[in-house]
């Protein structure tokens, strides 16, 4: 077995000749010494206009690089396990990817990325903006006026910070109404509305929301998690029901809000019934969770990745690759989703034994995709307001953190005819 002939080992392994070895396997099991940092390193390959591979299923879902000087320093300097390998080795690993529940995806080119975030998100508030810090990973943050001003189809990936897009703003008027940073997040919110000549919050998100689903319509792959994945579906099928109420002043809902709305246009859901009480710090039922309602909070469990097939299913591998198929559950304002309100084309990529509810989605939405993971940080089960942002340097073999950076490497696949 190759396994054999490529022995775990932390750093570089010296060949008999320096000259043989043409290419870096970067293996993602458990000999993998940073599996964050070498989500970077890959991407840092494909800006420098390199070649990569995805070996899925393959030592935890490796990555095949050329043997650059640049980039054996560069994972000498992040901490990344590599191994230095000939040509020859890498014929026998194909073999061996060949034989099983295995592919090697071609990835092309760096995506695009942007994040969707606010110019002032406190630095607990957003997990893929420190994972793509933390492993060295470009992206551009866009906001409110970018999304409605700017050609957003430049980018190739767009993640949502976890915004509510119903304009309720997560319903933290109910506990922080007076806390200095609520007023000044609303307060903002309120100016970019008027700027973009909308009457109050609610508006501003719903045509947020509308460009939104034409980026992914027209061809665009989009990753949220926690409430943006929830609250961006209520906005989209929200196009004739106002389901904010006017801004904050406690008023009820449309008694008929939900028959008014229009699930055609959402990514994932349907026929969801919306939290009609003001005073309920939840949205809808599609989370399963309803961890912000004492009376509902369901407790944490563990879920499970599911085992596709590499070779018939090779966007579903890519974004499941990992080192651990089971993962501690974490808390989000959207934690999990109902398999009750799932749409039939969804396709689910972790679920929790014995649970109504699902916690990682994938789906196809016109010429693009979206894919939605329940929680707020992989390494921060609590999600407590407040709290310091996540050391990821404390934890680099994060398997949560890894389906973050599994989503933005996706889209530099490039794509291959399903085998018939």
């Amino acid at each position: 077995m190759i396994n054999r002939l490529l022995p775990a080992l932390a750093m570089t392994v010296a060949l008999s000749s320096s000259l043989a070895a043409q290419h870096l396997l970067i293996p993602m099991d458990d000999s993998q010494t940073n599996h964050l940092k070498a989500y970077g390193l890959t991407f840092f390959a494909l800006k420098a206009g390199d070649k990569a591979e995805w070996f899925l299923n393959y030592r935890g879902g490796s990555f095949l690089l050329p043997d650059d000087p640049p980039l054996r320093r560069k994972a000498a300097l992040d901490g990344v396990a590599f191994v230095q390998i000939d040509d020859a080795a890498v014929s026998a690993a194909r073999k061996e990817i060949a034989a099983g529940n295995m592919d090697a995806i071609t990835l092309e080119k760096a995506p695009h990325i942007a994040i969707y975030a606010p110019a002032k998100a406190p630095p607990w508030d957003d997990a893929v903006t420190l994972a793509l810090k933390y492993a060295g990973i470009e992206y551009t943050q866009i906001w409110d006026d970018e999304i409605l001003k700017q050609d957003i189809a430049k980018f190739d990936w767009i993640h949502l910070h976890h915004e509510d897009f119903t304009g309720q703003e997560n319903k933290l008027h109910l506990g922080f109404r007076d806390a200095p940073w609520f007023i000044e997040q609303r307060d903002n919110d309120l100016a970019a509305a008027q700027r973009n000549g909308f009457s109050n919050i609610p508006a501003l998100k719903k045509a947020v929301a509308a460009r939104l689903h034409d980026f992914v319509d027209k061809g665009g792959f989009l990753f949220a998690m926690c409430g943006a994945t929830e609250t961006l579906e209520l906005a989209m099928a929200a196009l004739n029901v106002d389901i904010a109420g006017p801004f904050f002043d406690g008023t009820p809902m449309d008694p008929d809000a939900d028959s008014k709305m229009d699930w055609v246009r959402a990514f994932a859901f349907q026929n969801a019934h919306l939290e009609m009480s003001p005073g309920v710090n939840a949205m809808s039922d599609i989370d399963g969770h309803q961890v912000n309602v004492p009376t509902r909070r369901q407790p944490l469990g563990s879920f499970k990745l599911f085992n596709f097939s590499a070779k018939f299913d090779p966007v579903a591998s890519m974004l499941v690759q990992n080192h651990r198929q089971v993962i501690p559950d974490f808390f989000g304002v959207t934690t999990s989703f109902n398999k009750a309100v799932l749409k039939s084309g969804d396709v689910i990529l972790a679920t929790e034994d014995g649970a109504p509810w699902v916690k990682y989605l994938h789906g196809d939405y016109g010429k693009g995709s979206w894919t939605y993971l329940g929680g707020h940080d992989p390494e921060d089960p609590q999600h407590n307001i407040g709290a310091l942002p996540t050391d990821l340097a404390l934890h680099p073999n994060s398997p949560g953190y890894r389906l973050i950076l599994n989503n933005v490497l996706f889209p530099a696949a490039k794509k291959k005819p399903l085998k018939t």
